[in-house]
């Protein structure tokens, strides 16, 4: 029997830090589960094969760094067609029991959901603003302004949706740290643009999913926890500027068209500007 669900998680370098995803998965989901793990090349490898094999998880390496959108890529095409739902989730998230089952309730009572993204928590229990509205100048511009020294900013915390992680609601896109996404929709998108190589990749497939009539649904009822970027954590600095230049090329598509080149050349500057600030 063909299962329903499969789980997709990209590795780079990331250690024994996939094993608390792995052993968590069965709890999480009542229905079989076809897991895959995708290696971007790490220099790990033989360790990630080996907690892969020993969790009864699908292994495949592409043996480069395709960045985020490419890894699910490569994983999902060792996926039977026949699946009807994906999980994307990074490798250091931990599912709580019966998360991925809530998932799929909501994506069988809504049809017109494309995706579908949990409560996301960190460590110590902490709700991650992960089904936020989509970024706009205006927004945008005061987010990247106050966000580190003055985080409860109107602007970030608009953008963030901060005030509404407890009710079940529609989101402009939710977090690639942990969504469940319809193949359909997925697949009739052309899935992640793997033009960004990191970030923004899930914001650009919430944006899209809208425009093609699909809706990103936030279910806080299924919980996970995100421990946070150990791949990245190493080189903070480089991680920085491809996160200000995926924000750039976002934002750069969203304002469009010869009329709004000011605008476009405002941004880049801006970000470059930023983007030097925060990496000094």
């Amino acid at each position: 029997m063909t299962a329903r669900i499969a789980v997709v998680t990209v590795t780079f370098n990331t250690g024994d830090t996939l094993r608390p995803l792995l052993q968590s998965i069965p709890a999480a989901a009542s229905v079989p589960v076809v897991t895959v793990v995708s290696d971007n090349g790490s220099r790990d490898v033989d360790l990630v094969r080996s907690i892969a094999t020993e969790h009864g998880a699908r292994f495949v390496v592409s043996g480069q760094n395709l960045g985020y959108g490419g890894g699910i890529r490569y994983g999902l095409s060792t996926i039977d067609e026949d699946v009807e739902f994906v999980l994307v989730t990074n490798p250091d998230v931990v599912l709580e029991a019966g998360s991925v089952d809530r998932l799929l309730a909501a994506a069988d009572r809504l049809p017109l959901g494309g995706s579908f993204g949990p409560r996301i928590v960190d460590e110590a229990g902490d709700v991650y603003p992960s089904a936020r509205r989509l970024p706009s100048l205006r927004t945008g511009i005061g987010h990247a302004a106050f966000s580190r020294v003055w985080p409860h900013n109107p602007w970030s915390q608009s953008y963030w949706a901060a005030r509404e992680t407890t009710a079940e609601r529609t989101a402009g896109w939710l977090s690639g740290a942990c969504v469940l996404v319809r193949r359909t929709a997925f697949d009739a998108i052309g899935g992640f643009d793997e033009g960004y190589f990191m970030y923004f990749e899930d914001v650009d497939l919430g944006a899209r999913l809208g425009r093609a009539g699909w809706d990103n649904v936030y279910v806080p009822d299924a919980v996970v926890m995100h421990s946070g970027a150990h791949s990245t954590s190493s080189n903070a600095k480089t991680m920085e500027r491809v996160h200000h230049a995926s924000a750039y090329r976002y934002l750069s598509r969203r304002y469009r068209g010869p009329l709004l080149w000011p605008v476009r050349l405002v941004l880049r500057v801006g970000l470059r500007v930023r983007g030097w600030w925060v990496t000094r």
